[in-house]
């Protein structure tokens, strides 16, 4: 999310810093797409599909339907109604704690690692991250996995949806790099997500679950729009690009994607100092750099190559060599090349722990464990010479457990 400690000095080799990228002045192609992106929202009048009220929502049993099916599946308790809001501005609280009871369960389903770390946060910051998470979880679900998210009265044909994705089309540059009806149908489901999202800001409550909870945490925690906005972007982004030349790029992406989280959170958690902010941004960063290396092998057989052609060419390695997979393990540029990835992605790793010492005690542990479960991945990463292509590279039960139990005593009870 604002200026490096190190704002008076020049930025390292291969070293982008926080500001030097946020502050870059868009360009005439992303002025355009944003404005199509800001005119997305949902009032009365715009819906086109009807509204409930709570009352006829307890009456056909949503309220006492709970999150968990007989079979122990995860179960949305409003999947019945067939409206995109309800009637009344505000909710009754008791379908609130539902929404947040389905949005934890979705997180400690499907959250792993992350579930874990989230756990032992107080009760408010929990189910608020819970809420945040399952609205992020569901977006990636829609772009980048078989998810099917389902907008009362919307669908692809819509001639509001049939705009909004034509309008970003045409402003981008290139055409998709994903088939034409895969596109047709994820970017008009971000499209009505991103209508939901706007109901966390509006007069009106989404029906959906994950947005009735969202809406609660915005108000209770302050969370800007443009940061969970810039989350969906991100994910659109996807759609529309599979190559990145230049680590200045790669970062924009990594900021939407990644940044923003780490922004969202810290403001859940809460934090006195500002400069939480410029650490907050890094840590987004550098997970997002060891999501990248750790993926390479599940990314290229999608076609998709996060690893900036620029810093790969400056190994000898091409976009090609990286697409043959594991081949590229004997390449005698990869290793150097994941050596210098790796430093450079530990230089927002040390940004990213200087946020931890200004959080409260109590929210401490949640980033902290996921901090450490990504820098002991990039250790894997780098004591296998960067062979990411063999095996998926991850923690083992016993290694998060011995992590997490030393992780808890430091930032819970020792002082740092």
């Amino acid at each position: 999310m604002s200026v490096p400690e190190e704002k008076g000095q020049s930025p390292e080799v291969g070293f982008v810093s926080e500001r030097s990228v946020s502050l870059i002045e868009p360009d005439i192609e992303a002025k355009g797409i944003d404005r199509v992106r800001e005119t997305v929202g949902m009032t009365k009048e715009a819906v086109r599909a009807i509204s409930i009220t709570a009352l006829e929502a307890v009456r056909e049993g949503a309220l006492f339907m709970g999150v968990i099916g007989t079979r122990g599946e995860l179960v949305n308790p409003f999947a019945h109604i067939d409206a995109p809001i309800w009637s009344e501005s505000e909710v009754p609280e008791s379908i609130v704690e539902t929404a947040y009871d389905y949005c934890e369960e979705l997180t400690r389903r499907e959250a792993g690692n992350f579930y874990h770390s989230f756990k032992y946060l107080p009760d408010l910051q929990r189910r608020a991250i819970c809420a945040y998470y399952a609205f992020c979880r569901r977006a990636d679900d829609i772009a980048d996995g078989d998810y099917v998210d389902y907008f009362p009265g919307g669908s692809s044909d819509d001639p509001e949806s049939v705009d909004y994705r034509v309008n970003i089309e045409r402003l981008s540059s290139g055409d998709p790099v994903v088939d034409r009806t895969s596109y047709n149908e994820k970017m008009s489901q971000l499209f009505y997500y991103r209508k939901k999202l706007s109901t966390a800001y509006e007069d009106v409550t989404s029906t959906d679950p994950i947005f009735i909870a969202l809406k609660d945490t915005v108000k209770k925690f302050g969370i800007q729009r443009q940061e969970l906005d810039d989350m969906i972007s991100g994910m659109e982004d996807d759609f529309h690009r599979n190559r990145y030349d230049t680590f200045e790029d790669l970062y924009a992406y990594c900021y939407r994607v990644a940044s923003t989280v780490g922004l969202v959170c810290i403001e859940i958690y809460g934090y006195d100092d500002p400069m939480a902010v410029e650490y907050a941004e890094a840590w987004g960063i550098y997970m997002q750099l060891t999501n990248i290396l750790r993926d390479v092998a599940e990314d290229a057989a999608r076609n998709r190559i996060y690893l900036p052609t620029e810093d790969l060419a400056r190994f000898g390695i091409t976009p090609e060599d990286v697409l043959e997979g594991s081949k590229v393990i004997t390449h005698p540029g990869w290793k150097p090349f994941v050596e210098d990835f790796i430093e450079q992605a530990e230089r927002y790793r040390e940004r990213a722990f200087k946020l931890l010492p200004m959080l409260d005690k109590a929210s401490r542990y949640s980033p902290a464990a996921m901090a450490k479960f990504y820098e002991s991945i990039m250790a894997k990463i780098r004591k296998k010479g960067g062979d990411v292509f063999t095996e998926r590279v991850q923690l083992s039960k016993s290694e998060k457990i011995a992590l997490a139990g030393y992780v808890y005593a430091r930032y819970r009870f020792l002082a740092i």
